[in-house]
């Protein structure tokens, strides 16, 4: 919401008070004002100028030598290219010396030949947006319509009231009543304790009726509570006056003519949309308002044919559309040059039903926004009485006797009691309950005490404030937020911290981030390609009702695809070197039509390519392999204190590696998978040799972790023996490993895999595991036949249950 500071005078007396000072106020009082725009964007020295002579310029046919009167005793010579200009015209002259927005300076100069001393200028060049100037003048100079308003040499910075200042409001969705001067006038006399001017309404009826001429229905009582017609013979359609363009220029919307500027001037006085139809273009004496029907076509002001559907309301004569109701009117009834007797549409329509219709036809005007958050029904007559008197003082129309209606409106109204008790126990006060009632009155809210509590009651324009609660903000806003004393909350208070759950996930990050993977965030809509090939088997990808994009379609099932866009992108940017994780969401279901919510279940993915540094301290760099990522895999699990109950298992899964890709099952259960990204996936999506792995975490982080024990450093020495054992391809490392652990008694304390060998010198089918095996005595040292006897049982065991033999 833009709002004039000069044109605020009109309802309030804020003179005194600057601008700034107004924006300080109303932010602390609960209503931001983000901007404060200038009007004059640095012009100076530009007057009204009358053009006596035009002459052709000699030597240019775009050119003409104009005589000006700009008030002095001489006439100026300008030279000016403006198609439009003309003798006998008012004009906004820049004098010798002037500068205009852009840092321009006016200065004598001759234009083939001929002396120029100044400039006859456009609106845009003083400053003004294209879109807000009148068409007529978007090609060429402004000429002032009305010369006995304006005389040569007079202020034009003035008489276009550029020395203005503009309030932006952001408002929050409740305040819909600061949609409109009066609103904010409301505001500011409730916070400064002033009265609120309203504006002039006489209307001069003749006796001829409204009745006599047109007819009013609505097909739904609940989308129209309230539709009322104004009718107005004589009209004379011209441009509306200076003063009231330029108020409409300074809150963003562009002059069109004397009939439409007040229905527009109105809207942004009172809050209230109306339109104006022309009455001889309606078809028929008759205006019914109902549901479109399917496909029914309509044609909007903006030239457009839409299509409407039954979710929409329209304006019609009794048989076609005339307007998108609270949203915009028709083309084949709007008010034109030729328009002599028009409507007056004002009413309320049914907020949700504006909302849906201006969605459906992608229209969002300054009428629907009003329409959307409610408007007040109770002034919506009064509204159109402020607009028939200003038509009949512009346009010289005759307002017919009466209106016509349908009016469903509820006449109940909102009595609320406030306890004083109770407020000051909210808000840490202790004020009187004279002063509270001083306060409801600044808001010109009726109120009288009944017993201990106040009764307000709440005018219709505040339909914000239903409860008591919003009282007691009221109160504290209008009292002042920085004057609420300060207390320290009493009772028995709950120290925050994070959950159990909270903190592992939060290690588990920080352990991932230590291994030096970088943290990157992907969006949880995907394309419906992208969820399906890395969907669990059995889940179905879920597609969203109405996506921006086919690429942002479903819902994803894995975070996978993501983390390959984001490993394509830095490698087509010479970023070759990438260890990034992801912990986000996936979206899981069974069902091809969702019939309930689908599971949401929280994952973490890594994906790692390019070199690492083995050593650091010597700079060595080593190519990623499958073994790099599952060191850092469990690392994450000895983190949360996990290993020991997570196992790998081999396996094969559509788009990884045949031969590197395992299962990872926590307690014998999968929960995800570690993998080499398959060589034809890479080849496809421009990738170097990449590796990835990808969690269920809610699993690992809601599982019972292990509890850290303390064991003291010991005493007594180990003796450690390595082995070399010659097996079968197939039998893996964690067979053998757990095969030693289990047949190495309470004396093995260590097992360390330290080579694995298969190539030259090893017979087909087979390769070379060697094992480091420490034993230990926590009481005692140990001696070498101890250890030998516990030596050869691991031997025997790995000899019967894996046919593991020593290697000679």
């Amino acid at each position: 919401m833009l709002v004039s500071y000069k044109w605020l005078q009109e309802y309030i007396e804020v003179s005194d008070i600057s601008p700034q000072e107004i924006a300080e106020k109303m932010t602390r009082s609960g209503i931001e004002i983000d901007f404060i725009h200038e009007r004059n964007l640095g012009a100076t020295n530009v007057v009204v100028g009358y053009v006596q002579e035009v002459h052709q310029h000699p030597d240019a046919d775009k050119l003409n030598v104009c005589q000006v009167d700009i008030g002095q005793e001489e006439l100026v010579q300008i030279v000016c290219g403006a198609p439009n200009v003309a003798e006998g015209q008012h004009v906004a002259v820049a004098q010798v010396g002037a500068r205009l927005p852009g840092g321009i300076k006016i200065k004598k100069a001759k234009l083939r030949g001929q002396v120029s001393q100044g400039m006859i200028c456009s609106l845009q060049e003083l400053g003004i947006e294209n879109k807000l100037v009148p068409k007529q003048y978007t090609e060429g100079i402004y000429v002032f319509s009305n010369s006995s308003d304006v005389t040569p040499g007079q202020d034009v910075l003035e008489i276009f009231s550029l020395d203005d200042s503009i309030l932006e409001l952001d408002l929050t969705a409740n305040r819909s009543d600061c949609m409109h001067m009066l609103g904010v006038a409301y505001e500011l006399a409730a916070l400064y304790d002033r009265p609120v001017k309203m504006p002039k309404i006489k209307v001069r009826e003749i006796k001829e009726t409204a009745e006599s001429q047109l007819n009013v229905s609505v097909e739904n009582k609940e989308d129209t509570p309230f539709y009322q017609a104004t009718m107005i013979k004589n009209v004379k359609i011209a441009p509306s006056p200076l003063w009231m363009q330029n108020r409409l220029m300074a809150a963003g919307i562009r002059p069109i003519s004397n009939v439409v500027d007040v229905t527009n001037y109105v809207l942004l006085e009172y809050g209230q949309p109306l339109h104006a139809f022309d009455y001889d273009a309606l078809g028929a004496k008759k205006i019914h308002v109902r549901r479109a029907t399917s496909n029914e076509s309509f044609t909007t002001l903006d030239g457009e044919e839409r299509t409407l559907s039954d979710e929409q309301l329209v304006v019609t004569n009794g048989k076609i559309p005339l307007a998108l109701a609270g949203v915009m009117g028709g083309l084949d009834s709007e008010v034109t040059e030729d328009t002599t007797t028009i409507v007056l549409e004002a009413a309320a329509f049914h907020p949700t039903v504006v909302r849906r219709s201006a969605k459906i036809s992608g229209l969002r005007s300054d009428s629907s926004a009003r329409f959307e958050k409610g408007i007040n029904q109770s002034r919506v007559g009064e509204a159109a009485r402020r607009a028939a008197y200003l038509i009949q003082e512009l346009a010289g129309g005759v307002v017919l006797n009466g209106t016509v209606e349908a009016d469903n409106r509820s006449s109940k109204e909102v009595i609320i009691a406030l306890n004083l008790e109770e407020m000051n126990k909210r808000l840490g006060t202790t004020l009187s309950i004279s002063e509270v009632a001083g306060i409801i009155g600044r808001l010109q809210f009726p109120c009288e005490k009944v017993g201990e509590d106040l009764h307000v009651t709440v005018p219709n324009r505040r339909g914000d404030i239903l409860i008591k609660e919003d009282l007691y903000e009221e109160v504290a806003r209008l009292f002042g937020y920085d004057d609420l004393p300060s207390t320290l909350p009493s009772g028995t208070t709950t120290q925050g911290k994070r959950s159990e759950y909270q903190v592992s996930r939060v290690k588990a990050e920080q352990y991932l981030r230590s291994a030096g993977l970088s943290e990157v965030i992907t969006y949880s809509l995907t394309s419906k390609e992208k969820a399906t090939v890395y969907a669990p088997k059995g889940i179905k990808p879920i597609r969203i009702d109405k996506p921006m994009s086919e690429e942002r379609s479903v819902m994803r099932t894995s975070l996978l695809p993501h983390l390959y866009d984001i490993a394509a992108y830095n490698l087509s940017r010479r970023n070759n070197n990438l260890f990034v994780y992801e912990r986000g969401s996936v979206f899981l279901t069974d069902e091809e039509s969702l019939t309930q919510l689908p599971k949401e279940q929280e994952q973490i993915a890594a994906l790692i390519s390019g070199d690492y540094l083995r050593h650091p301290w010597q700079g060595e760099k080593k190519e990623v392999d499958f073994f790099v990522l599952k060191g850092i895999m469990e690392g994450l699990f000895e983190t949360l204190g996990l290993m020991e109950r997570i196992q790998f298992e081999q396996h094969q899964s559509e788009g990884f590696h045949p031969g590197r890709t395992a299962y990872v099952k926590f307690e014998g259960k999968a929960i995800g998978i570690l993998a080499q990204v398959h060589p034809s996936v890479q080849k496809q999506l421009d990738l170097k040799e990449t590796y990835v792995f990808e969690l269920n975490l809610e699993t690992l982080l809601n599982a019972e972790q292990k509890t850290v024990n303390y064991a003291g450093i010991p005493r007594y020495p180990a003796i450690v023996r390595d082995i070399a054992l010659v097996v079968d391809e197939q039998v893996t490392v964690a067979k053998l490993k757990q095969v030693i652990e289990e047949s190495g008694g309470e004396l093995l304390k260590e097992v360390a895999l330290f080579d694995v060998y298969a190539g030259e010198h090893m017979e087909a089918g087979k390769k070379s595991v060697a094992f480091s095996l420490t034993y230990r005595h926590k009481g005692r040292t140990l001696t070498d036949e101890e250890v030998q006897n516990a030596h050869e049982y691991v031997l025997q065991a790995l000899t019967e249950k894996a046919g593991a033999v020593l290697r000679s």
